[in-house]
This record gives C-alpha cells, sequence and structure tokens, in this order.
C-alpha cells in the first residue's frame, strides 16, 4: 500500500529529523530537503500530497516558494517559521498557504495539521460533479471552479469557501459560520484568517472580471454571494 507522501523542507537538519520521526509514526512518507531550489526541484519529478515549508531558508525565501509553486499547483502548504506575528501569518495566507505553524512547535501538533488539511483536501465531494451558477461552475472532481469561462487559480480553503457560497447563493454567513464549516479545527483558527481568505478570492475573481464584486460584505457579520 503506497504511503502518502509530505515534503518538508527545513534547512534545520535536527527540526526536519523531528517532522520526519513523527509523520513516519503516523503512517506518512516523509521526504526532506534543506533548500527551496532542491525542493521546488523536487517538486518535478515526484508527486507530494502536501508541503511543510519554512519560511527562512539559505537560499530562498518561503514566501517566494509559495508563489511560485502556486503558479502551477494547488498542492497544500503548510508554512513553519519562527516568526509569529499577525503580519506573517496574514502574508502566508495571502500567498495560498494552508495553515501556519510557529517555531517551538510540537511534531505531534504539526502532524495533526497535516491530518487537518489533508482530510479536508481528500475529503468527500459533492454528490453533484458539476455545479453551475451563471458566472460560476464547479468541477468538484477536479476541485476547480471556473468564473466567466476562466479558470480561478484557488487554494484549499478559497475553493471551499467559495463553493459553500456558490451552492447557497444569497445566505450571509458570519466568520464563525464559515470557520466551522471549512476547518477541521476552527478553534486554532482567527476572524481575521476568513477576512484575508475572502480578500485574496476577491483579487483573483477581480483579475478576471473587473469592477465585479460577487462577494458581498456584511458589516458587523460577515459575507455572501450576490443571488
Amino acid at each position: 500500500m503506497n504511503k502518502t507522501k509530505i515534503l518538508i523542507i527545513e534547512d534545520e537538519p535536527s527540526i526536519s529529523d523531528n517532522i520526519e520521526y513523527a509523520l513516519n509514526t503516523e503512517g506518512f512518507e516523509p521526504v526532506s530537503v534543506h533548500a527551496g531550489q532542491e525542493g521546488l526541484q523536487l517538486l518535478k519529478s515526484a508527486n507530494f500530497a502536501l508541503i511543510i515549508l519554512d519560511i527562512g531558508l539559505p537560499d530562498l525565501n518561503g514566501f517566494d516558494i509559495c508563489k511560485e509553486i502556486r503558479k502551477t499547483s494547488n498542492i497544500p502548504i503548510i508554512f513553519l517559521t519562527a516568526r509569529d506575528s499577525e503580519v506573517d501569518r496574514v502574508v502566508g495566507l495571502e500567498m495560498g498557504g494552508d495553515d501556519y505553524v510557529t517555531k517551538p512547535f510540537s511534531p505531534r501538533e504539526l502532524t495533526a495539521r497535516v491530518k487537518a488539511v489533508l482530510r479536508r483536501t481528500n475529503g468527500k465531494q459533492p454528490t453533484v460533479n458539476n455545479l453551475t451558477n451563471a458566472k460560476f461552475k464547479i468541477d468538484s472532481d477536479k476541485r476547480k471552479i471556473n468564473y466567466y469561462g476562466e479558470a480561478l487559480p484557488l487554494s484549499h480553503y478559497e475553493y471551499e469557501i467559495l463553493t459553500l457560497m456558490i451552492k447557497n447563493s444569497g445566505k450571509v454567513f458570519s466568520r464563525e459560520e464559515l470557520m466551522k464549516a471549512i476547518w477541521d479545527t476552527p478553534e486554532m483558527s482567527m476572524d481575521r484568517t476568513v477576512d484575508t481568505h475572502i480578500k485574496t478570492i476577491r483579487a483573483k475573481l477581480n483579475k478576471i472580471k473587473q469592477n465585479k464584486n460577487p462577494i458581498l460584505t456584511h458589516r458587523g457579520f460577515g459575507y455572501s454571494l450576490e443571488s
């Protein structure tokens, strides 16, 4: 039986060794590299289910690596960093990261987050394979959404948020409702996390159709998709 492969891009061997051990004990197949370029090259030749990406690498910034990966792939990315400021968290999410873990950390907690992200990525798909809503078309088998006929480059959480809104056009969702519906561990997320993902979704929609904003803000409560 093939194990789920996880790519670890971390320049400190002691940290990557601990992560590898924790992932191995949970049945994963971790592969570690210690530089960003090495990780990017490996992604071209091997299939991974998820990336654990350190921000402070010796050759490339982790944010820049994420940006490069997002040009061609929606593979889940968990950022790993010694920096714990809100700005770094927001930047990481805006770049397309799926989670953010700060050092020092528990390898068991990181493994739990890996499982949570993979559950969301590989979870049960909607029974309707294709859902169309005027401007949008959802292909749930490929986890893709087209907007006015063009594919949106969405991260996993962005895909889940927008799918939920499309299937419930006109319904107003509070931030708490979105977190509970989308995140496996909503208590580990923040209201700002939802706002950040909404911001990036809007930016991607705007690139395809300028001056159109189908996601409405309901001040003091949350968001909805126009009917």
